[in-house]
């Protein structure tokens, strides 16, 4: 079968599955399946697709039909300038996570840490712009943190990247230039109104601390000045409601020339904040 023909009746298929973007779908699987970059897809798209290549695309169809995360299926997500390794015990890097990277990298910084790190998107994608810092990481899953030493080594910053097993200050030691973290921040109401893309397949606790969705960042905001030099920063992805809440905490802390920056859509999205 051509690939032109099948990535046409790919798109139908997860199109009739009620699948939203189904035709950025399929050309991403398909460019899996066949071992290109989805944005050259197109110079193979009159190739002749092979019968195991065909099965492959099949299953991983069947795979988005049943709301698995294309990340997941593909194992691997683009974030800032580099791929990144994704499984079921990690958080899947969303574009707008870029604009904390966005503002952490404002202001010069020498020791980084990133609470509940995931994939390791964010502290990696910071070390990669500079080369003579160095990071720690905490999370509190055993199996992300393989994932985010995983792509350490693979960008050839496992040098330069620590990785400690713990809820986020818990083991840490020393003080940092910047605090980074995207946290959890669902409310426990809200969780049951995620698609089930995100609901079915993502990490619960990389998803919502429960309650009010602010617990993450009570104890963050409790532990951080401790952790921060002076004159540190300490910077935090939001839920588009929670900015000002999240301000609060980091003022009665000590905390101040807090500010919320927006995201492209003109959502509140990052708390920064400075440690006098």
């Amino acid at each position: 079968m051509k690939a032109q023909i099948a990535l046409m009746l790919g798109t139908r298929q997860l199109e009739g599955a009620g699948i939203r973007g189904a035709a950025t779908d399929a050309r991403r699987l398909l460019a899996h399946v066949m071992d290109v970059p989805p944005e050259r897809l197109y110079l193979s798209i009159h190739s002749e697709l092979s019968e195991d290549r065909h099965k492959q695309f099949l299953k991983c169809l069947a795979a988005r039909e049943a709301r698995q995360p294309v990340a997941q299926i593909t194992g691997h997500r683009a974030f800032w300038k580099h791929e990144f390794r994704v499984t079921r015990a990690t958080l899947d890097p969303r574009p707008e996570t870029e604009l904390l990277v966005e503002v952490a990298l404002e202001t010069p910084f020498e020791r980084v840490l990133d609470l509940g790190t995931g994939t390791g998107c964010i502290l990696l994608s910071l070390l990669a712009e500079r080369p003579a810092a160095q990071g720690v990481a905490t999370d509190i899953s055993e199996a992300a943190l393989a994932v985010a030493q995983e792509n350490a080594e693979r960008l050839s910053l496992h040098e330069r990247a620590h990785f400690v097993q713990g809820d986020w200050f818990h083991g840490v030691e020393g003080r940092f230039d910047l605090i980074v973290s995207n946290p959890p921040y669902i409310t426990e109401a809200e969780m049951a109104e995620l698609a089930p893309d995100v609901r079915d397949w993502e990490p619960h606790t990389a998803l919502t601390p429960g309650g009010d969705g602010l617990g993450a960042y009570r104890a963050i905001a409790f532990g951080a000045f401790a952790r921060l030099k002076p004159g540190g920063r300490i910077a935090l992805e939001i839920g588009p409601t929670q900015a000002a809440a999240v301000s609060a905490m980091l003022a009665a802390q000590g905390f101040d020339a807090v500010e919320v920056r927006q995201d492209l859509g003109r959502r509140d999205r990052v708390v920064l904040a400075h440690r006098p």
